[in-house]
């Protein structure tokens, strides 16, 4: 194998490094990480990125080094002398004229080009995700991506804590700053959703259209990042029109008895959907 077939592979992890580095502190610089990861793991993840770049610099020299070094040390023609032509002369043994290998190339060839094509392709791919997360806007998840995901199933049993339903009867309880999500973990928590009814709230959300004037009002929840969002929502009727989906908006409306008892028991009955521009933080967590 020829030396720089050796380093290619290293070349390429290591380049592959160096981009995806870059690619998160230039997305922290310009305040778009938080749209990928928890916040809480910012610091964490720019700290890492920032000890990667110099490390993938560092090792690309050093292979750039080592290619150049490995061809310095190998004697012209190719790494055999004359004499050594003469002895391997001398000692070949006699028969036919060179096999297959000899007039078509050295055995394996077929397999290091497929490893090469892989390995470009690798390359071409990082490149190209790098420049897209630079490039183009950043967007956050969809309604389609929320309906994917189950944005009614109830996966968020501990959004709220320990903290009682009933309490929420209590004037000592500040809901105000409850969202989407701490909403639908209470409503999903309990059996008896009574103290919840009557409620004011006002929320902001995307739009998953539902059907018969009603949608659900949704929020991403991240845990990580955005590979493990969960949506959560909670549905709102209004006799209003029904914004788009994925439009972003603000209900204000009360929380009454779902008379669908088939679906969530507790709805948000809308006395104003105010549509709105996209959060700088859209997400939950």
């Amino acid at each position: 194998m020829s030396s720089s077939e050796s380093t290619a592979p290293a070349a390429l992890g290591l380049g592959s490094v160096l981009a995806v580095a870059l690619c998160t502190l230039w997305l922290a610089l310009v305040g778009h990480l938080d749209l990928y990861i928890n916040p809480r793991y910012a610091v964490f993840t720019i700290v890492l990125a920032a000890l990667a770049v110099p490390a993938a610099v560092a090792g690309l020299v050093v292979v750039a080094r080592g290619h150049g070094h490995s061809h310095g040390d190998e004697p012209a023609g190719g790494g055999h002398t004359h004499d050594d032509a003469a002895v391997d002369g001398a000692h070949a043994p006699a028969g036919p004229a060179a096999g297959p290998h000899d007039r078509g190339g050295r055995p394996g060839g077929s397999g290091r080009r497929t490893r090469a094509v892989l390995g470009w392709a690798a390359a071409a791919v990082t490149v190209g995700v790098t420049v897209a997360m630079l490039v183009l806007p950043p967007t956050t998840l969809s309604a389609r991506t929320a309906q994917q995901r189950s944005v009614d199933a109830a996966t968020l049993s501990n959004a709220t804590g320990t903290q009682g339903v009933a309490l929420l009867g209590s004037d000592a309880v500040d809901t105000s700053d409850y969202g989407v999500k701490d909403w639908a973990a209470l409503i999903r928590q309990t059996t008896d959703t009574s103290a919840l009814v009557g409620k004011r709230v006002e929320l902001t959300g995307f739009v998953v259209p539902a059907g018969d004037g009603s949608f659900t009002l949704t929020r991403f929840v991240i845990s990580c990042c955005a590979v493990d969002a969960q949506p959560v929502g909670l549905g709102v009727t209004t006799s209003g029109a029904v914004p788009d989906a994925d439009r972003w908006v603000t209900v204000r409306g009360s929380l009454v008895a779902n008379p669908d008892q088939s679906a969530a028991r507790i709805v948000v009955k809308a006395s104003s959907v105010r549509q709105i521009a996209q959060p700088s933080d859209p997400y939950e967590y």
